[in-house]
C-alpha cells in the first residue's frame, strides 16, 4: 500500500527544522481513497511516562511537517501489558485503514506476529525503542544503541566508586530488547572494572512500587552496598526511594536510565548520581519520518537508527545542550 509522491526533503537535520514540501501525483493501493489522509499509528510501550510523552511530541512534529498525515497514538499503562498491547495493535490493524504502523515492543517474541500480520495487509511497519524477535530486515527499528550507552553508564558508576564496591542492577522487563541490551552493556562495564562485585539482581517489572520494593530487600541484604544500576525509569525512581528511606542517600551511588521530573530532581538532590539520557524526541520523529518516506515513495536516504544518548550528571545538567534535550519541542528540536 504505497503512494508515489515528489518529495523535496533537505538532509534529516535540516528538516527538524525546515520540514518537507510535498506534491501528491498519484495513489494505489487498499482501501485508501485517492487523495485522502495518510493514518500512521504510534504505539509506545506505555503511555503516561515522560519519555513516551517526549516520543509523541516527536511523532506528532514529523507528522506536521506533510501536508495529508493523520497520526494516532495510543498505548496501554503499563509496558508489562503485553498482551494489553497486541489486544490493542491487532484491533487498529483490524480497523483497517491503516497505512503506516509505528510502535515499540513489549515483548520480543510475543509481538512479532503483530509485525507479519501488519505487513500481511500492506501496512509499512518501523519499530521505536524496541524491535521483534524475529526482526524482519525491512523493518527498521530507531533506537538508542542500548549496550554502548548501558556501558558508558556502567563505566560511570565504576569512576563514582574508585573503580571499586559491591553493585545491584535493577531490570525491568526480561524478554524485551531493550532490557536485555541494557543488561548486555552493564556486563560489559562490570567486565572491564573487576574491582566491582555484582552482590544482587532483580526485575522492577517496570514498575514503581516493585522496584522500591526489591531495592529495599537489596540494602537489607547488603548493608555495605555501594551502587545501582536500573535499567529504566520506575527501576530508578523506586530505587532512588528506597536509597532515600534508608538514608544512604549520595552514599549508594544510583545510575540509571531516562529523565523524568523525578528523576531529574533527585539528581539535583544528590540521590540520583548520573542518569543515561536517551532522545526520545528524535525517535519518535526519526521513527514516523521513515514510515512516511516508505509509504510515499520517497527517494531520500532514511535517517540513521541510532537516535543517540548522553550521560547527565549534576554537574553538567544545567548545560545549553542538556537542557535542550530534556525539553524539546517541534520549534526547537534537540541535536
Amino acid at each position: 500500500m504505497k503512494r508515489v509522491l515528489g518529495v523535496t526533503c533537505a538532509v534529516l537535520s535540516a528538516v527538524l527544522a525546515a520540514g518537507c514540501s510535498v506534491e501528491v501525483r498519484q495513489q494505489s493501493g487498499g482501501d485508501v481513497e485517492a487523495g485522502g489522509p495518510v493514518k500512521i499509528v504510534v504505539v509506545p510501550k506505555a503511555i503516561g511516562f515522560d519519555f513516551w510523552e517526549q516520543v509523541r511530541v516527536g511523532a506528532e512534529c514529523a507528522g506536521s511537517k506533510v501536508p495529508n498525515v493523520q497520526i494516532h497514538w495510543d498505548g496501554v499503562s503499563s509496558e508489562s501489558d503485553v498482551s494489553g498491547q497486541q489486544s490493542l495493535l491487532q484491533d487498529m490493524l483490524a480497523q483497517g485503514g491503516v497505512q503506516g504502523l509505528v510502535y515499540a515492543a513489549t515483548d520480543a517474541k510475543a509481538l512479532s506476529q503483530i509485525t507479519r500480520t501488519a505487513q500481511g495487509q500492506g501496512t509499512t511497519v518501523v519499530n521505536m525503542d524496541s524491535g521483534t524477535e524475529p526482526q524482519p530486515p525491512d523493518v527498521p527499528v530507531y533506537a538508542t544503541n542500548n549496550v554502548a550507552a548501558a556501558q558508558m553508564g556502567t563505566q560511570l558508576l565504576a569512576d563514582q566508586l574508585g573503580g571499586r564496591g559491591k553493585v545491584a542492577f535493577i531490570e525491568f522487563q526480561p524478554g524485551t530488547s531493550t532490557n536485555e541490551t541494557r543488561a548486555e552493556g552493564f556486563r560489559r562495564g562490570l567486565a572491564a572494572n573487576p574491582g566491582l562485585e555484582l552482590v544482587a539482581e532483580q526485575s522492577s517489572e517496570s514498575d514503581y512500587n516493585t522496584a522500591l520494593q526489591v531495592t529495599q530487600d537489596i540494602l537489607t541484604a547488603n548493608p555495605d552496598l555501594n551502587g545501582i544500576y536500573a535499567a529504566n525509569e520506575p527501576s530508578v525512581l523506586g530505587a532512588a526511594e528506597a536509597v532515600r528511606q534508608a538514608g544512604k542517600a549520595g552514599q549508594v551511588k544510583i545510575i540509571g536510565w531516562d529523565t523524568s521530573e523525578g528523576q531529574i530532581q533527585s539528581l539535583r538532590e544528590g540521590v540520583i548520581t548520573g542518569l543515561i539520557a536517551q532522545n526520545p524526541f528524535k525517535m519518535g520523529y526519526f521513527a514516523v519520518t521513515a514510515a512516511i518516506g516508505e509509504i510515499t515513495g520517497d527517494p531520500a536516504p532514511p535517517p540513521p537508527t541510532d537516535t543517540g544518548s548522553m550521560l547527565i550528571t549534576k554537574e553538567n545538567l544545567d548545560t545549553a545542550e542538556v537542557q535542550k534535550l530534556l525539553n524539546p519541542s517541534c520549534a526547537n528540536p534537540p541535536a
